[in-house]
């Protein structure tokens, strides 16, 4: 076994060795950066303050090496925590920091690994020393990754919270106020407010972190604006930590495709709702899509736990008037449902197949090839519905329709509780 002393030794050796050389390993880490790291290339003063970080790390890791210093007792060089920073206010994801750090750490262990096979001859006396730099060279970097991830993290907690505080005023402006001054508007939130707006509200229904909440929406807002061929980026404002307004700039009066929406969830994770509302032209249609797509927020927040991922106010809109007294609602269900607003497994399936049947303009072909069932199964549960109705579905049909469509929508929060 090599004493320990030997091992210190040539490590405080080696350290000194690669100190000489510390500014032509920045520059060679700083190329690496700019080629295998294109988040990282930036001015002159963010490259110039990437330079100063790399090197003042250098300048630590081999002060520890030479000197046996505790990491524990290690700071992140100020240079580091200013540039993660600097990196948190430009948008650059953390993933990039903690990369460019792997691959600094890659580099100076391959030279100090290199430098210890040239200056020590005893094999067992080499592998204990390398076994040792690797060591060292591990814990600093996880000492240091977390100290200035953390400062990364507070940064952005801060900028975003100002950022959306002055963004949110200036939208409730927008949304609130007489005689807005469009190109003012549209300067001041780096959206325009001509042309056609789709609303949007996402919440995260299932709450993780709030951060990650907050990071999970805004990427689910970019992805539908890229796929549903936007003009330019959406306006993405957070309400709270776990939900958000959203207008997407179309290029067309179409809404899109309700899977561009159901694709965007479900790549985002799991837990996320979005209210989507119709599109609207100019500031009038900004305004109107979002108060559209609150209502609909409004339904999903009823509805709880069985609430859709993703709901349309072009499909739920007459429904979502009437959340503002659930109470009134489920009394009114039970009053025209009858029987058939029982909540278990085996009613809802009766309601949903009349609810398809009857959307189907009462073709049991129809509904069939939508439920992808069995003609005489429709036939069968219609028959059973109507049974438990009480009367024929034919009667006070539009009533019967809206109380199916709540059913829908809301669950068991329309059917009687007991």
């Amino acid at each position: 076994m090599v004493d320990e002393g030997v091992v210190l030794q040539h490590t405080s050796r080696i350290a000194v060795t690669l100190r000489e050389n510390t500014a032509e390993l920045t520059a060679e880490l700083i190329e690496r950066y700019e080629r295998d790291i294109p988040p990282l290339r930036d001015d002159e003063r963010m490259m110039a303050l990437l330079s100063s970080s790399v090197f003042q790390n250098l300048e630590t890791a081999m002060s520890i090496l030479e000197h046996s210093i505790d990491i524990e007792e290690t700071e992140a060089p100020a240079a580091a925590n200013e540039y993660a920073r600097r990196l948190a206010q430009r948008g650059v994801s953390v993933v990039d920091l903690i990369r460019a750090y792997h691959i600094g750490q890659t580099a100076v262990v391959e030279r100090l690994l290199a430098e210890a096979e040239r200056q020590i001859e005893d094999r067992a006396t080499v592998t204990a020393v390398m076994r040792h730099l690797v060591d060292m060279s591990f814990g600093y970097i996880y000492r240091v990754t977390k100290q200035v991830v953390t400062a990364y993290e507070d940064e952005r907690d801060r900028w975003l919270r100002g950022r959306s505080a002055v963004r949110a005023a200036r939208v409730r402006a927008v949304l609130d106020g007489d005689g807005v001054d469009v190109d003012a508007g549209q300067a001041a939130l780096g959206y325009r407010l001509r042309g056609t707006h789709l609303g949007l509200v996402a919440w995260q229904a299932e709450r993780p972190e709030p951060q990650d909440a907050l990071a999970g929406l805004e990427r689910l807002a970019a992805a539908v604006a890229e796929a549903a061929g936007c003009t330019g980026p959406p306006l993405f404002v957070p309400c709270d930590e776990a939900s958000a307004w959203v207008w997407l700039p179309l290029a067309e009066p179409a809404l899109p495709a309700r899977e561009v929406f159901e694709r965007a969830v479900a790549d985002t994770g799991g837990g996320i709702r979005v209210a989507v509302g119709e599109p609207g032209r100019e500031l009038a249609g900004f305004r109107r899509t979002h108060r559209q797509a609150l209502r609909v927020q409004a339904l999903g927040l009823a509805a709880g736990p069985e609430c859709d991922p993703v709901m349309c106010f072009a499909e739920v809109g007459s429904v979502a008037l009437m959340v503002s007294d659930i109470d009134s609602a489920r009394a009114w269900v039970a009053d025209t449902l009858g029987a058939l607003a029982t909540d278990d497994a085996h009613h809802a399936r009766l309601r949903e197949t009349l609810r398809v049947f009857l959307a189907e303009g009462s073709s049991y072909t129809a509904a069939a090839a939508r439920l992808v069932m069995h003609k005489n199964s429709v036939q069968y549960r219609v028959r059973k519905a109507e049974e438990l109705l009480g009367r024929d579905i034919a009667a006070n049909r539009l009533d019967l329709e809206v109380a199916l469509a709540l059913c829908r929508w809301l669950g068991s929060a329309v059917l009687p509780t007991g």
